[in-house]
């Protein structure tokens, strides 16, 4: 088996390596320059090298379930708490908050707060009663003093539920990024981001996984370190001066006038760019940040990904002390997100990074870019080829985690815990977490691709608060509370997951065709102003200014392009997905309403399921179990 394993391996890292130079050629336009291409498919192709490397040495040590789900709990804490990082710092993290500072200043800095903050709750709430308790899956932690195939069959679906959406947000983006980086086809970055996943997680299981997630960890803080120490030191290393230059510098100011509009004509300079250190820039409604803040917060202990990563570690003290390192790690990350975002401010220009993505996820590689030397520079274009690797590792680690997560659930929970009811060989079971990688990977691919050209943003957030809503109520109250039961599973899973997705269904977050249509008439409207008095302002600027002008023109242009498709999408519509003209509710985000709901749900409905007499006769044990660890290795070992 191992052997047939190593020769596929063995192929498929040869017919990558054929496929980088076609991509190469197949690269269309990209913020890399096109002599300066082959640097980054340098860099792509040794990062990708490695971990193939590292899934060719993990999958000679994968011989049972217990090695595929979770490395036969053999990770220790340091290892663990880097891999939690992985698998945490998605893309989002390091390219997305990294854009919303350089665009919005304070408040791109406030997700970085709510992400972190969410591991204060795993470190105290979660992370050692699930290693006590659990085996490999959410599923198995209730299903502990539960109906073991009721619950298996809804906290299957959940993680299943919670997994796609954030898969898909991951498959879309990492699609996106790749194509805006480097140029290549978005199906073609779909496909290749799949493979490459699928690979790692179907020969490698949790293994490979698990040090790809280190490795790629390791990378994004390195290069992270790099670019803040490179923008930090014409400053002294002073954070006061650092802060000062961007209150002054003249990008800055110019975008927060462009920000507050008409309210800003009375403003000086000096309070323009202190304004950028202030919130209400993008977060502008506080109900709305809050609701953000508890999907943020609480949603991390509810995420399958993450609660896997506990049950690879040997004890409950390596479990604690993994989340304390990936507490140590991430938080430093997101401390250098200030710099990288604010660095990204100053030196290369709110216009500039908005004319390639309007979100901003291109701050950073662009700010590496500038560091090198600029866009025309070889060690300019090394850089943002680096970042643009690490970028591209960044997507593959975490899909990676989600696909191992939802395939878990179907093999593991279903066809093995429901289905066959757990009668089945290690052979088996190892056969079953394969076939399911594959239909998960596969489907990953196909949504990814099936989504191109959707607005997926509100995914990540919409899988925070279905795991806020739905898991995380479950898992505290079968942990901590005597009277939950059967009952209370499947209405919190039920309630949180059906209000969480029916509340973002009616929200902003929709398209709605009737503004989606005013919104592009205005801007057709005021292009041909916008156009004569750009022509006019490069007439008169000197040959060697005119190339931000010409930027500033080829942005109108690509604006005018989509406001014309948007007329053309939406011709004769006037309602949303679920028929509404305009949204039910003002919030973005749910989980201010579907996380009480989720809470209640379990509460209510344990109170009215009948008795049941297993939740009772466990409640003893499983307290025991989940504040001493007694009886976990033998569960473990199972």
């Amino acid at each position: 088996m191992n052997n047939s394993i190593t020769r596929t391996l063995s192929k498929l890292l040869f017919s990558l390596a054929l496929l980088l130079p076609a991509l190469s050629l197949a690269a269309d336009e990209g913020a890399v320059a096109p002599q300066y291409r082959f640097l980054t498919f340098l860099v792509f192709g040794s990062i990708i090298a490695l971990t193939m490397y590292v899934t060719f040495l993990a999958a000679k040590r994968v011989h049972s379930a217990s090695d595929f789900y979770t490395a036969g709990g053999g990770i220790s804490g340091l290892q663990n708490g880097w891999a939690i990082a992985g698998d945490y710092l998605s893309a989002a993290s390091f390219l997305g908050i990294a854009g919303l500072i350089s665009l919005y200043g304070y408040d791109g800095f406030m997700y970085s707060v709510g992400f972190l903050m969410a591991y204060i709750t795993v470190l105290l709430v979660i992370a050692e009663p699930c290693r006590n308790i659990g085996k490999y899956t959410l599923a198995d932690i209730l299903a502990y003093r539960n109906d073991p195939k009721k619950t298996r069959v809804f906290g299957a679906i959940s993680v299943i539920t919670v997994s796609t959406i954030y898969l898909t947000a991951q498959m879309v983006g990492g699609g996106v990024l790749v194509k805006t980086l480097i140029g290549i086809d978005y199906e073609v970055s779909v496909i290749v981001v799949g493979v490459l996943m699928l690979a790692y997680v179907l020969f490698g299981g949790m293994v490979a996984t698990t040090w790809v997630q280190i490795i790629k960890a390791v990378l994004l803080v390195l290069a992270s370190i790099v670019l803040v120490m490179l923008v930090w030191a014409p400053y002294g290393f002073s954070f006061p001066g650092f802060l000062q230059a961007a209150v002054g510098d003249a990008k800055v100011q110019a975008q927060v006038a462009k920000l507050l509009g008409d309210s800003s004509s009375n403003m000086s300079a000096a309070e323009l760019g202190q304004r950028f250190l202030e919130p209400g820039l993008y977060l502008k409604d506080p109900l709305d940040q809050i609701s953000l803040g508890l999907a943020l917060v609480l949603g991390t202990a509810g995420l399958p990904h993450i609660l896997m990563r506990f049950f690879t570690v040997p004890t409950a003290q390596e479990a604690r002390k993994s989340v304390i390192w990936a507490m140590g790690i991430i938080g430093g990350f997101y401390v250098l997100t200030i710099f990288l975002g604010l660095g990204a401010a100053i030196k290369v220009g709110a216009p500039e990074i908005s004319g390639i993505d309007k979100g901003g996820n291109m701050a950073a590689p662009l700010l590496a870019q500038y560091l090198g030397g600029g866009a025309d520079s070889m060690l300019g274009n090394l850089f943002l080829a680096f970042v643009a690797a690490v970028a591209f590792a960044t997507i593959v680690a975490v899909v990676a985690g989600l696909v191992l997560a939802a395939a878990s659930a179907m093999a593991h929970d279903l066809y093995v815990g429901v289905i066959r009811e757990d009668h089945v060989s290690a052979q088996e079971q190892v056969r079953a977490a394969r076939i399911a990688t594959v239909l998960v990977g596969a489907l990953a691919i196909v949504i990814g691709i099936a989504a191109k050209g959707q607005n997926v943003a509100h995914l990540v957030g919409l899988a925070f608060a279905v795991a806020a809503s739905a898991n995380l109520p479950c898992i505290v109250l079968t942990l901590y509370w005597r009277r939950c039961n059967t009952g209370g599973i499947i209405a919190g899973m039920v309630v949180g997951t059906c209000t969480a997705i029916a509340l973002v269904l009616v929200s902003p977050n929709m398209t709605y065709p009737l503004k989606v249509r005013a919104d592009a008439e205005k801007v057709l409207a005021a292009a041909p102003a916008k156009h004569a008095e750009l022509d006019t302002k490069l007439q008169a600027t000197a040959p060697e200014e005119r190339s931000k002008v010409e930027k500033a023109i080829a942005k109108l242009e690509k604006d005018v392009k989509k406001a014309e498709d948007d007329l053309a999408k939406n011709a004769g519509k006037t309602t949303s997905l679920v028929g509404l003209e305009k949204p039910l509710i003002p919030l973005k985000n749910p989980g201010i309403i579907s996380i009480p709901l989720g809470f209640l749900a379990v509460f209510l409905g344990s109170l009215l399921w009948r008795r049941d007499e297993r939740a009772d006769e466990l409640w003893d044990e499983i307290y025991v179990r989940q504040n001493t660890g007694i009886g976990a290795e033998k569960a473990q070992k199972h």
